[in-house]
């Protein structure tokens, strides 16, 4: 196999793995984006003594370079620094896995090498969504997030069961097409060739039988969702937080009236100095009130940058920061808060921090980037959070929704947490999408609520300060959306179901199975590798 070839097979890899994120196409084609780059480990197996193992790891790199560049360039609208260091440190770990893959398969003779890619990816990918640097935008399931009519099954696996759907399809799909390479003939490999179909096609036609007998569960609940188009590089400077306010309240008013349950304003909605211990004596909390006095069944869930202070003697968090010359600290906060007819306020804080902007992750031992990160428009220090999932409840029925902020869309395991609360009906996803301009990227996050909805079996409320607001049923499908840079309200019924699925009571069961297996599967490497070690010097 020459260079040029090898070249070509990595770039392939690259180019068909990102077609699952782009709108048009289709996560199917993931099913055989692998292909090419195991075309290129296969050679680099059989020529192990001409060349070094760390081969694999460039061309893979390479590939995963492409597929990585290809989906998320849009970053570049809101950090470009931001943008270079997600595509180069997300690449390189992507290629460390394949690369350990390898080293496994050197060791391990015969097909069960291919086990490690399987098992080594999967409790990759599971990792990457618990750890203090995360960005688990191309984990394998979210390919199909637009093609939900084939993975209703994710309501028992998560997207971690679409990434062990993907991994396995490739591996089978690639030992037919190597063996009709080598041998020009299906003699050997029919029983192959019958069980990658039925690996493939099963689950898609389990997944349509569910999606065409689905029934929407739960009390119906009337729903605005408020999109209020404000420019978000304007909204926290050139901006009054009146004015902003006044749009949320007059939008939310063209489709208010007595019957309506909830009205749901997104991400850092109200920021207009919002001391958390004093949340009443706050204009923007009083306007919300008074709109709310017509509307007496109504609850108002809002986004808000929130600020808590703490005394001299108060015990203080981590992420607490001086206020001015005061002596005091305090702790800032992106939430979401219910405003209702009652005077208690309950609130949730974010608690899944995009890194750079909203947090630096382990200042303890990165404090020497603290000038940079200024420099580059990022942030030294952290939002504050909180260490549990906690839902609003609704003073007339106890109902619970979620509140999921943002970038908590992306973690599915994570939502499941606000659903163990009990009698929580459904799922409000509030964000400001507008930072990367009219580009792929709000599209992929709006269809990653998609996933939410169907591992959950949760309605889904989703209101964007501009990118994509809308509704979102039990099955994945979106029953209504507000477009780009469109100021608008839309209101709805919604389903509150409370029931439990699989997925949302175990969560990604199978990342963590696939952690064991990893371990297993690496000692059993190192084992024959130390064997065949000592064969040759004895």
């Amino acid at each position: 196999m020459s260079r040029r070839l090898r070249l070509l097979l990595a770039v392939s890899s690259g180019l068909i793995l990102s077609l699952g994120w782009f709108q048009w196409a289709s996560g199917l084609f993931i099913l055989f984006g692998f292909i090419p780059l195991l075309f290129v480990e296969d050679f680099f197996l059989a020529n192990k003594k001409r060349y070094a193992s760390v081969n694999v790891f460039l061309y893979a790199w390479l590939a995963f370079g492409i597929w990585n560049l290809a989906d998320t360039w849009w970053i570049w609208n809101a950090t470009a620094p931001g943008m270079v260091v997600a595509i180069v440190v997300n690449s390189f770990l992507m290629a460390l896995v394949f690369w350990f893959f390898h080293l496994v398969r050197r060791s391990v003779p015969g097909k069960s090498g291919y086990f490690a890619l399987i098992v080594f990816w999967t409790y990759w990918e599971y990792f990457y969504l618990n750890a203090e640097i995360s960005w688990p935008w191309l984990n394998l399931g979210n390919a199909f997030a637009n093609d939900t009519g084939i993975i209703q099954w994710y309501e028992y696996t998560g997207t971690l069961g679409g990434t062990v759907w993907v991994l396995v399809s490739n591996v089978l799909l690639f030992g037919i097409i190597k063996h009709l390479i080598t041998e020009r003939k299906w003699q050997g490999k029919v029983f192959d060739s019958v069980l990658a179909a039925a690996w493939i096609f099963i689950p898609v036609i389990i997944s349509q039988f569910i999606f065409h007998t689905y029934k929407e569960k739960g009390k119906s609940y009337t729903v605005v969702v408020i999109q209020p188009n404000i420019d978000p590089y304007e909204k926290f400077v050139a901006l009054s937080s009146d004015f902003q306010t006044q749009r949320i309240l007059d939008l939310a008013s063209l489709k208010a009236d007595t019957s309506v349950d909830y009205f749901v304003a997104p991400e850092t909605a109200l920021n207009n100095d919002i001391w958390i211990d004093r949340m009443e004596e706050n204009t923007a909390i009083q306007a919300v009130r008074r709109f709310l006095k017509p509307y007496p069944r109504a609850k108002f869930v809002v986004g808000i940058t929130g600020y808590k202070s703490y005394n001299p003697n108060e015990k203080r968090t981590p992420t607490a920061r001086p206020l001015g010359t005061t002596g005091l600290y305090y702790d800032s906060f992106n939430s979401a808060i219910q405003i209702d007819s009652t005077p208690n306020i309950p609130i949730y804080h974010k608690s899944k921090l995009v890194v750079g902007v909203e947090k630096m992750p382990y200042p303890q031992y990165l404090g020497f980037l603290q000038k940079l990160m200024l420099r580059l428009g990022g942030t030294f220090r952290s939002h504050a959070t909180q260490t549990y999932r906690s839902v609003l409840r609704s003073p007339q029925d106890s109902m619970g929704v979620a509140t999921v902020i943002c970038y908590e869309s992306v973690f599915g395991e994570f939502v499941t947490d606000y659903l163990k609360c009990g009698n929580t009906g459904f799922i409000f996803v509030m964000t400001n999408d507008g930072w990367w301009g009219d580009t792929p990227g709000y599209r992929q996050h709006f269809s990653f609520s998609r996933l939410r909805a169907i591992e959950t079996r949760r309605d889904i409320a989703r209101s964007a300060n501009t990118g994509i607001s809308g509704f979102i049923n039990q099955k994945g499908d979106v029953l209504e959306k507000v477009g780009w840079w469109e100021p608008a309200a839309l209101r709805r019924e919604i389903h509150a179901n409370t029931e439990m699925t699989y997925y949302a009571e175990h969560g990604d069961y199978l990342g963590r199975l696939a952690g064991w297996f990893s371990l297993l599967t690496a000692l059993a490497a190192i084992t024959r590798y130390l064997m065949n070690k000592r064969k040759k010097t004895s």
